[in-house]
């Protein structure tokens, strides 16, 4: 009887084992930890709002840029060459010195002294190209340029690619402040204003001789050929 019993004792504990192994084991969830309530979602940084055009009829008085005076005024006869340069994307949608937005995808310039706004043509002396230019802007304000145009205009020029260009800038008019048409004839620089600054004398000059010196000789008078 103890034989027998001690087979039964050996069978029971290895069925029990082989049930334990065959029952999958389970796995504790994981844990979680909080320490306050869930974050709210994190709202986009505002994007500034783009600066809106004021455009306005500006002359300006005199300034000063690296020691050097520059003089704005009318100057409805200008008519100069010289080196023009161009800018683009580091201005781009900044105000210019009338107050309207710099576009460099349309054909606008910057000149030191000219009124703003004004249409001036400017032709390229190295390729015959030739383009209206509205002024809106001031510069450019290195030594021997006259003008910088915007990167459009350049490319319509074709001195892009080069940087620089020898050009002539003829004065056309005043544009129309929202557009870049001439201004009506209404709307042009009144002529008072035009010619306050007059460029030379217009009054005439006075002649007359003075009286010899005493004790000093004087040569014969000759006709002077006409």
């Amino acid at each position: 009887m103890r034989h027998g019993y001690g087979k039964f004792a050996v069978v029971i504990p290895l069925a029990g084992l082989i049930a334990a192994c065959a029952t999958p084991a389970r796995i504790p969830p994981p844990m979680v930890a909080r320490v306050g309530p869930p974050a709210r979602p994190v709202a986009p940084p505002a994007v500034p709002a783009a600066p809106e055009p004021h455009p306005a009829y500006k002359v300006g008085g005199p300034y000063q840029v690296n020691g050097i005076w520059y003089y704005p005024q009318e100057q409805p006869n200008y008519d100069a060459t010289g080196i023009a340069s161009w800018y683009g994307q580091d201005y781009q949608g900044k105000p210019t010195a009338d107050g309207e937005i710099f576009d460099m995808n349309a054909v606008t310039g910057a000149h030191p002294t000219l009124p703003m706004p004004v249409n001036v043509r400017v032709t390229n002396l190295q390729n015959g190209r030739s383009v209206v230019v509205r002024i809106n802007d001031r510069g450019p304000y290195v030594n021997g340029r006259i003008l910088d145009v915007s990167e459009h205009a350049a490319e319509l020029l074709g001195f892009r690619a080069d940087g620089l260009a020898r050009v002539r800038v003829t004065f056309l008019g005043r544009a129309e402040l929202n557009g870049p048409g001439l201004a009506s004839p209404a709307e042009e620089t009144p002529m008072a204003i035009a010619t306050a600054i007059p460029a030379a004398p217009v009054t005439s000059v006075e002649v007359g001789m003075l009286p010899p010196v005493t004790g000093v000789a004087m040569a014969a008078e000759k006709p002077v050929a006409s």
